[in-house]
């Protein structure tokens, strides 16, 4: 229901055999470009604020250009940079080489972005570009990332002498790993000497000017990344789906990208997988499971079904046990999936208990995604945002029937409050449950996803109404000034002093003061809300067990000093303000 930025989307794209031959059997020399196209089209969830793509041709003639790169702001912003591309390619006639006609090459490269720092402008648009007179020095950068320590490779390309011209995580990857190319390491070992200070999430990917490719997961497995090769191509995307989709793949043909390991193709178009950084703690995102990859994946699908399952017994005891008097529905779209799950356990436990009910299932929820909160002003744009959503009326049955609606997950609370909880009360439900599929979002993300302000939680909120209520606000001063202490430690040494917000209060305390903070004082029926456990998110995800939105374990050392980092932000704007 909230529309939360988060991680950006990569393509890559490698030809493996000459331009002529994808020409000669596909109709056209824009084949790669078609299929670079598809697969960013395919990952339009990924990015809305800007995109860009890039090509290497390694049969340029000296005189003559070899990378072109087209970039563009926007929501319509892939439209924009495939429209340039083509009508550059068009410009020339049919029969002249590839080789000469622009963005007609053997590599390429895409990227969705979604800015995660709040800096804007096509400067900051993937992907980045190193140019030099040596091919095999220039380099195409693009990434799913983001550095929780970018002010210590700042300090350490200064320290060597180096003037970056942009404090961007991007921009200092780009030069650490061209400093290494410069120096004419091959690329694992530019990737081996660059990564060694890195601390974050990220895919990071690249093309050199000799149409070497190479994609690199950080060795935690936070950010994800999944690859195809055969002898006439290699591709590398965010997600899995897409692959198989746009090549017409079985599921088992796409591999993951391991932790710390790197997909290269050299010049000649030979793959490899090389082990860049040894496995850390293998903490992949969570989140990336629950919201934001795509439910068409084969094993996403099964684990949204069952976070489903694993809420019917909270709800059970939440509608205290009245399936007959109880309307079942979801938060139109990507909810849908863990609503079958959960309908299903509901059904299996009636087969179980030998419980005559039929389980009752509306669309209650209807989204209307023509309307755009596009008005400026606050008060203008909460009554637009109010009207995103619509109701089916005559759905259930008017201060009889309890009404319990799923969505993935709670962050803000904001469309919550605005919209939704209003918009179901005018059906009069006797009582509204609503169910979130992943647990109480607790803490900030560092790795790429845009959740970084502990006020914007409704979670933290009700912690703090809560120690408000219970006299024991001191808390915070205790906790401020041992992150205050810590603020100048080398990363390893921070701890997370912020868990002690929510350590006097049980799950259920706080879900039931974010259920009193969310609900419009005008709403008169009683809203509760049932949140997913931290056991229930481990059974249902096993192969991604990175839950430090909900726990705090931040899987790398950065990851503390960015939640103190941000609760000191919190503590001293409290304290301005009162």
């Amino acid at each position: 229901m909230e529309q939360l930025k988060h991680e950006c989307g990569i393509a890559l794209l490698r030809l493996k055999k000459p331009l002529p031959f994808y020409r000669e059997k596909y109709g056209t020399r824009q084949y790669a470009l078609n299929k670079l196209y598809l697969l960013m089209e395919k990952q339009h969830n990924r990015g809305q604020e800007g995109a860009g793509i890039g090509c290497v041709s390694a049969g340029a003639l000296p005189g003559t250009e070899y990378i072109f790169r087209e970039r563009a702001e926007g929501t319509d912003a892939i439209g924009k940079v495939f429209d340039n591309a083509r009508r550059m390619g068009e410009a020339f006639p049919q029969d002249m080489p590839c080789e000469a006609v622009p963005f007609c090459g053997e590599a390429y490269m895409g990227h969705l972005r979604y800015s995660t720092t709040g800096k804007h402008g096509l400067a900051y648009v993937h992907p980045f570009l190193r140019r030099n007179n040596w091919r095999n020095r220039s380099l195409l950068l693009c990434g799913n990332f983001n550095l929780t320590n970018t002010d210590e490779v700042f300090n350490e390309l200064v320290s060597e002498g180096q003037h970056p011209r942009l404090y961007s995580d991007t921009f200092m990857m780009l030069e650490r790993l061209g400093s290494y190319l410069d120096q004419g390491y091959g690329l694992t070992e530019v990737l081996r000497r660059s990564a060694r200070s890195w601390d974050g999430g990220y895919v990071i990917c690249g093309i050199t000017g000799t149409a070497e490719m190479f994609a690199f997961r950080d060795p935690w497995g936070i950010r994800p990344a999944f690859y195809y090769h055969d002898d006439e191509i290699a591709v590398v995307a965010s997600e899995r789906p897409v692959i198989q989709t746009v090549f017409d793949l079985e599921t088992e043909a796409v591999q993951e990208l391991m932790p710390g390991q790197g997909f290269l193709v050299d010049a000649t178009g030979h793959c490899s997988l090389e082990q860049i950084q040894e496995p850390r703690k293998i903490t992949p995102c969570s989140f990336e499971r629950i919201y934001f990859s795509r439910g068409s994946d084969r094993d996403i699908y099964r684990e949204r079904k069952t976070l489903g399952r694993m809420l019917v017994g909270p709800v059970w005891n939440a509608i205290d046990g009245d399936i007959e008097n109880t309307v079942f529905s979801f938060i139109p779209n990507t909810a849908e999936v863990a609503f079958l799950g959960m309908m299903e356990g509901f059904g299996d436990r009636l087969r179980e208990w030998n419980l005559p009910f039929r389980l009752r299932q509306e669309k209650v929820a209807i989204k209307d995604i023509k309307l755009r909160t596009f008005i400026a002003e606050d008060n203008s744009r909460n009554d637009l945002a109010a009207h995103v959503y619509d109701i089916t009326y005559g759905s259930l049955r008017p201060y009889t029937d309890n009404l319990v609606v799923i969505d993935d997950s709670i962050v803000r609370g904001t469309t919550l409050k605005q919209s939704i909880i209003r918009i179901l009360d005018r059906l009069h439900p006797k009582k509204i449950v609503i169910v979130s599929s992943s647990p109480q979002v607790r803490y900030p993300d560092c790795y790429g996803i845009d959740m970084s302000r502990m006020e914007d939680f409704a979670a933290f909120r009700a912690a703090i109404s809560l120690l408000e209520e219970r006299n024991m606000l001191h808390l915070l001063d205790e906790i401020y000034e041992k992150c205050k202490k810590q603020e100048n430690l080398p990363k390893e040494q921070i701890t997370n002093e912020v868990k002690a917000v929510y350590k006097p209060f049980t799950a259920e305390e706080i879900a039931g003061k974010m259920a009193l903070i969310l609900t419009p004082e005008e709403v008169k029926t009683k809203v509760q809300i049932v949140f997913q456990s931290i056991e229930g998110i481990h059974e249902a995800c096993p192969d991604h067990q990175g839950d430090w939105y909900f726990t705090g374990n931040y899987p790398t050392p950065g990851g503390n000093k960015v939640v103190n980092a941000a609760f000191i932000s919190f503590y001293e704007k409290l304290k301005i303000e009162n």
